[in-house]
């Protein structure tokens, strides 16, 4: 009896041999249960909305806007609407990157002992704008500004935070960076100012992008202005400068102007890019208001946000 019982338990599975393989119907259910999961994933994949970076190399936008717009480099001689430069930056980003969403613009520029000054204090206020500031030595060149583009673009690619990055400079040195992101999956295009002779742009950083821009000098011309040499007349005909609450009445006017002109439809457009201007927009609002008040408003950052500001107000109130 005892001999059978063993011989009972032990049948089917004999020395060395594991349990039976799954049968084809429980095969087929893990493989469906798989595809399941596979197509859930995938769902969700889908429906995370692409992002977008800008990358400023402020030294070299200043030295190439200056050259083409103001024949020089020195930014003594010139005044550079930065806000207004930014917001026509974000706005063509919006038409090209089209389904996708703005993460933040990176100004990096230079400052002794890194201490922002007065007008990168004013850039740094700007919403989505994030300035990241590198050393300025004793001959005024700019030292790090390119191992924190690196740094930025890198560690942003690697988390999955941006999936295009727009970046707006020239050196060799970007070259690392712009591999350092595109190994973590991230597409780099280039953008770059018109140079009057040659190029102002490395070719090996060329060579590595994915995609290349040029704005030329219709597109940067808005935002330079020449300083009067010393001993000139100073700007605005020498009338005071405005105040706050008239610059926002003249924001409004405008805005009164422009949707009698341009008509509800046009109003429905623009409404859900607010806070922001479409650059040919804010353009023309910029010019009109100078023209209204008999004053410059090139590099006053603070009085340019209260010209939105009344802008916005007034058509926002009629909708």
């Amino acid at each position: 009896m005892g001999a059978g019982v063993g011989a009972g338990a032990g049948a089917g599975v004999g020395p060395g041999e594991g349990p039976e393989p799954p049968g084809l119907a429980e095969l087929a259910g893990r493989v469906e249960r798989t595809n399941e999961l596979l197509e859930r994933m995938l769902a969700e994949v889908a429906k995370t909305p692409s992002t977008h970076a800008i990358f400023v190399d402020a030294g070299y936008v200043y030295a190439s806007v200056g050259r083409l717009v103001a024949g020089t480099e020195d930014r003594r001689s010139f005044d550079l609407d930065a806000e207004g430069l930014i917001e026509a930056l974000i706005d063509k980003a919006r038409t090209i990157f089209a389904d996708s969403r703005l993460l933040r613009v990176y100004w990096y520029d230079g400052a002794r002992r890194r201490i922002h000054t007065v007008e990168q204090q004013s850039i740094a206020e700007l919403p989505d704008v994030k300035v990241r500031l590198g050393n300025l030595n004793a001959s005024n060149q700019q030292k790090g500004v390119d191992s924190l583009i690196r740094t930025d673009l890198e560690s942003l690619a690697r988390h999955r935070a941006i999936s295009d990055a727009a970046l707006v400079g020239g050196d060799e040195d970007l070259v690392s960076a712009v591999e350092a992101a595109q190994g973590y999956g991230a597409r780099v295009h280039l953008w770059g100012i018109e140079a009057r002779d040659g190029r102002n742009q490395a070719e090996a950083l060329l060579w590595e992008v994915d995609s290349q821009r040029v704005f030329d000098l219709e597109f940067c011309k808005p935002y330079v202005t020449r300083r009067a040499p010393l001993g000139g007349e100073p700007d605005g005909e020498g009338l005071p400068r405005p105040g706050r609450e008239d610059v926002r009445f003249v924001g409004a006017r405008i805005a009164a102007g422009w949707l009698a002109t341009k008509g509800p439809a046009a109003l429905a457009e623009l409404l859900p890019g607010h806070p922001y201007l479409p650059g040919a927009v804010d353009q023309e609002l910029l010019v009109e208001a100078e023209a209204l008040l008999h004053y410059s408003l090139r590099g006053q950052a603070d009085l340019r946000r209260e010209l939105r500001d009344g802008f916005w107000t007034w058509l926002r109130a009629q909708f």
